[in-house]
């Protein structure tokens, strides 16, 4: 399985997810599988994106794209974000049984 990491602080989270929700369709094409969101407990303006990709390239070829980088400013994305592009070695789900 191919992971994106994607860490970075946002100036308003709801001007944010509104510029990120209307980019689905760009992330599906480009071979987003899935993705779960999550806020810092502490700082609710920073952000952690976990993505399931269908390929390590498309992933890459998608984080350095122009088009993303006009999104994320557009999104109101501050400072530079960490981007990671993470191939599984193992997982374990645990079960009620364990």
């Amino acid at each position: 399985m191919v992971t994106v990491l994607i860490r970075h602080k946002v100036a308003d989270f709801n001007t944010w997810k509104a510029s990120f929700d209307a980019a689905f369709s760009l992330r599906k094409a480009s071979g987003e599988n899935s993705f779960r969101l999550y806020r810092d407990a502490t700082d609710p303006s920073a952000l952690t994106l976990l993505f399931e990709w269908d390929t390590a390239e498309h992933a890459d070829k998608f984080l350095k794209s122009e088009e993303l980088r006009l999104e994320m400013k557009h999104a109101g994305v501050l400072g530079d974000p960490e981007m990671r592009v993470l191939l599984e070695v193992v997982a374990m789900r645990r079960t009620a049984a364990d």
